[in-house]
């Protein structure tokens, strides 16, 4: 994967389930910004939704978990 460390944080709480303002409180920013960060996120991972970024974050971290 080719994010950035915050567009990775960004990803991890997608995978946790958290709304884009959760996220935003969490981090610290704005929800325009989460969202700016996930359209980015989205066009890197070629992925469309919320629940394909999730799935693919539990993968990645199921992976390199064995």
């Amino acid at each position: 994967m080719n994010l950035t460390s915050r567009e990775l944080e960004v990803a991890d709480l997608v995978a946790q389930a958290m709304s884009n303002k959760d996220i935003a409180r969490r981090l610290g920013i704005g929800v325009g910004t989460v969202k700016a960060y996930l359209h980015s996120i989205y066009d890197k991972l070629g992925v469309r939704s919320r629940v394909q970024l999730a799935v693919l974050m539990i993968n990645a971290s199921q992976e390199c978990t064995i």
